[in-house]
């Protein structure tokens, strides 16, 4: 598969405990953007972070949250990315969505 050297790498925020249908909302996106052929993706869970209801979550052991921010970035050219963003609309409704150019030095599977 080949990507353009300027590619965009599309960021997700969602929380741990946000489900699509009755599977967790980052791994529906990460199994979704493999079915859309999307160049790649990887989930990371965040130790720490709040959101627009400003609700402190952390990993820290006094206070072990349930619902830890998960970070899901997607790399690949605009158009593919652009062609993934009605369905990640879709499954989506509280997190943040944010796109930003990239510069692919390199992809090899």
């Amino acid at each position: 598969m080949n990507i353009p050297e300027d590619g965009y790498l599309l960021r997700i925020f969602v929380g741990e405990s946000d489900k699509h249908g009755h599977h967790p909302l980052y791994e529906a996106i990460v199994l979704k953007a493999r079915e859309a052929g999307l160049a790649g993706a990887t989930v990371s869970r965040g130790v720490m972070g709040f959101g627009k209801r400003s609700v402190l979550h952390t990993a820290k052991i006094l206070r072990l949250s349930e619902d830890l921010p998960m970070i899901i970035e997607i790399a690949d050219g605009l158009e593919k990315i652009e062609q993934f963003l009605p369905t990640l609309n879709e499954m989506i409704g509280d997190g943040l969505v944010t796109m930003e150019r990239v510069r692919i030095i390199h992809y090899q599977g």
